[in-house]
């Protein structure tokens, strides 16, 4: 017989279904420099609340799923995203009793770790450097955190995800 969190799993595959189609939705050109990372915000969420089911290689997995679904380089976010997961694993014991507002440091820190290697990796592969709006989203990313964190978790509480 399947346990009840076990069955509610795949809300959190969902909120991350939710996440690639935020992030692979047609925008305009000039708003489009401005696109969240919200993959990348969801994995964190994830990975803080659900440590022992959701981790590195989910983060690995999304990556590559979001290289393929935006046509990066293959490989670019996967990197970015298992580094990311990896921290928030090792760091989800404190992070989580932070308040909100000192959340908001540590998930820019993360996010622009996943910037810095997304960068380092076009720049091995010869692409060349972004302007200077490509370090607007990990700011973005941290003001927005509060508001992913209380819907995320509400999702989790509402649904009993263990």
């Amino acid at each position: 017989m399947i346990s009840q969190p076990q069955a509610r799993g795949y809300i959190v595959y969902l909120t991350l279904l939710a996440g690639f189609i935020l992030t692979t939705m047609p925008l305009p050109e000039w708003v489009a420099a401005y696109r969240p990372q919200w993959v990348a915000l969801i994995l964190v969420y994830w990975c803080m609340a659900l440590p022992e089911r959701i981790g590195v290689g989910i983060g690995w997995t999304s990556g590559l799923l979001l290289d393929v679904f935006t046509g990066t380089l293959l490989g670019q976010h996967a990197m970015g995203f298992s580094v990311i997961a990896y921290i928030m694993l090792k760091l989800h014991l404190r992070v989580r009793v932070m308040p909100l507002l000192q959340q908001v440091f540590t998930i820019f820190v993360l996010l622009l770790v996943e910037r810095l290697l997304a960068l380092w990796s076009t720049g091995v592969a010869g692409y060349p450097t972004p302007s200077l709006w490509y370090w607007i989203t990990p700011i973005l990313g941290a003001f927005l955190w509060p508001w992913v964190y209380i819907v995320l978790r509400d999702i989790r509480r509402r649904f009993r995800i263990t």
